[in-house]
């Protein structure tokens, strides 16, 4: 007899009986559909769910535990819900526990015929010391897995309260458990997959109580996870955030008073707002039940909730690159300047995505910190970004800007972009950057833009601080041997990288430490004794020089502007050095451009501050 005949889980499910048939994007639109029934089926059980959060927040205080019991997909996500508890909350190991049919081996294979047992469940849980503080809750899609089933029976038999999430209704186990949640979610597309909508219904269940009971034991401020246990590098870096939020400090301060507080950001925040040690702030913390607000009350303290409302007043304009990122915060209205933040470099072809979006959101850190303000969403936001403006490079920063709530609107373009704005009368013209990496980028009066060069350092940035200084090394390793004549950037380099003599350029340059960012800060050395005299070093310069002088011509040939036009020049080699730019001008003019006006642009995050301002209503004109 076919015990699973009944079960909605298990039935064919009409809008899929032709799968095999569909194509791809008709299998991830159908599945999208069916999953967006979800939610609904959740809903349904909303009562049932506020219900045992409201019973584990009452055994959780007393000692009481929450102990999945499931098997397979059910059994796993126990597993992983209780594993989540502790670096989310701060949980014990002990408060919040998975158990799944067959042992954590089943967790990564399959052991056959382990749900069938109904004696398994009651051994699994015994050996728990169950009690009757504690909360047992049964996992079964079907609502039938015997592993369940005895689990539940032995829990009701010590007096534990007892849960039952399954998927289909009018289920055996809804029947035998205290209190049942059982979001219906139909058939799978897949004839009974679970591991489908059942298995996200219940995941979404499961996020729900333990969640829910958290907020309400106070393990969080407003939407802050402030209980969080920082124990790899990301989870340091949001409790830094977390405390910088809440108590307005700046990044070191707070991770000072994060390292007096043994990584406790609750303690680390009281301690702060309460003005008394981290000692006195876990003790006050204790009295209160965990919660910072009672706490913070019995010091005789106040705090100011943060509603994390987004600030439209205000705009972030970003200029990043390979050396560095600088974030500046200012009033949307006027464009005032009311913070600044640094962080290093944000080029994502450079230093990869992780470690450019890391440098990204430090900045904004600190540019808020700098401001004295806490951190929260802006109206708009312009990242003038080095290596950003291939195909599909902009959507990693939309991406990225989306799941951190950084602003309403996002504009990730080119950092030479940033140049025009800032330092063009109408915003059209030539500019060109020459820092670690170059690049020439025009727009033509009618809006439509090119570019030359940019092509990153193993493919050619000519003009660069990398170019400029790797052809110095080269040229000191040839040197050298004799091949070219005595020049003082040998020695001069030797001793700015602190090596002993010109065999360790190897080592240094091959394992790394002397990476692209580091190697183009050796290139205002070369520059100074191009002026001083060196020959190799001068002609060095003056090559680099006209070689990003002819990209930048070509920029204007070939998108068709006019060859007397605006330009602005940014970049350290460009702006830091008056012999390299004359080299620079001269060879524009000897193809035939004539850069009217002219402008250095120090600080070109202030044209990402204009463009932000012009992508939102401002009460002022943006000029």
């Amino acid at each position: 007899m076919d015990l699973f005949q009944h079960l909605q889980t298990e039935a064919r499910n009409p809008a899929s009986e032709r799968l095999d048939e569909l194509t791809s994007i008709e299998i991830v639109e159908l599945m999208n559909r069916e999953d967006a029934t979800i939610p609904a089926a959740v809903a349904a059980t909303k009562t049932a769910m506020a219900s045992a959060i409201d019973a584990l927040v009452e055994r959780f205080p007393r000692g009481g535990r929450l102990i999945y019991c499931g098997a397979g997909t059910s059994g796993r996500l126990g597993v992983l819900d209780a594993s989540e508890c502790p670096p989310t909350f701060q949980t014990d190991l002990s408060q919040v526990v998975g158990l799944i049919a067959g042992g954590q081996s089943a967790m990564f294979v399959a052991v056959e015929g382990a749900e069938d047992s109904p004696e398994l469940g009651e051994r699994d849980l015994k050996a728990l010391n169950l009690t009757a503080n504690d909360v047992v809750c049964g996992i079964a899609a079907s609502g039938r897995t015997p592993y369940v089933m005895g689990a539940v029976a032995y829990a009701r038999s010590v007096g534990a309260l007892t849960l039952g999430i399954a998927c289909n209704s009018n289920s055996e186990l809804a029947a035998a458990v205290d209190l049942a949640i059982v979001p219906v979610v139909g058939p799978e597309i897949l004839s009974g997959s679970t591991r489908l909508k059942a298995g996200t219904a219940t995941k979404l269940v499961l996020n729900t109580i333990t969640t829910g009971a958290m907020i309400r034991l106070g393990k969080t401020f407003g939407n802050l996870m402030v209980d969080l246990k920082a124990s790899n590098a990301k989870l340091k870096v949001r409790a830094n955030r977390i405390v910088r939020t809440i108590a307005h400090l700046d990044e070191p301060t707070a991770a000072e008073l994060l390292l007096r507080s043994q990584g406790e950001v609750k303690t680390a925040i009281v301690a702060s707002l309460g003005g008394c040690s981290p000692e006195s702030a876990r003790s006050k913390l204790q009295e209160c039940g965990g919660k910072i607000k009672p706490a913070l009350t019995a010091l005789g303290k106040s705090v100011e909730r943060v509603d994390g409302s987004p600030r439209t007043d205000l705009v972030i304009g970003i200029d990043g690159g390979g050396t560095q990122t600088l974030a500046l915060l200012a009033l949307r209205d006027t464009g005032e300047v009311i913070g600044r933040g640094k962080a290093g470099a944000s080029n994502i072809q450079a230093v990869g995505v992780a470690a450019g979006l890391r440098a990204l959101d430090e900045s904004i850190d600190r540019a808020f910190s700098s401001a004295g303000i806490p951190r929260t969403k802006v109206a708009s936001i312009c990242l003038g970004l080095a290596g950003v403006d291939r195909p599909g490079e902009p959507d990693v920063i939309h991406g990225w800007a989306a799941r951190g709530g950084i602003a309403e609107k996002v504009i990730a373009t080119n950092d030479a972009t940033l140049l025009l704005a800032a330092g063009t009368p109408e915003g059209w013209g030539l500019a060109v950057i020459a820092g670690t990496g170059s690049i020439a980028y025009v727009k033509h009066p009618d809006g439509t833009v090119g570019r030359s060069g940019g092509w990153g350092g193993l493919l050619g940035d000519g003009g660069s601080a990398y170019s400029i200084a790797l052809r110095a090394l080269r040229a000191a390793c040839r040197s050298h041997d004799g091949i070219e004549p005595i020049t003082k950037l040998t020695d001069a380099l030797v001793k700015r990288m602190n090596l002993s003599v010109p065999a360790d350029f190897i080592p240094a340059v091959s394992s790394g430490k002397w990476d692209r960012t580091a190697i183009g800060g050796l290139a205002p050395l070369v520059l100074e004794l191009a002026v001083d005299g060196d020959t190799i070093a001068a002609g060095i310069v003056q090559s680099e020089a006209e070689e990003l002088a002819r990209t930048a011509a070509q920029a204007i040939v070939v998108n068709g502007l006019p060859k007397t036009l605006p330009v602005a020049l940014a970049g350290g080699v460009l702006t830091g050095s008056e012999a390299y730019r004359r080299h620079f001008l001269n060879e524009l003019l000897r193809c035939g451009i004539d850069a009217q006006p002219l402008r250095l642009v120090a600080e070109p995050a202030l044209g990402a501050i204009v463009l932000a301002r012009r992508s939102v209503p401002n009460s002022r004109p943006v000029r």
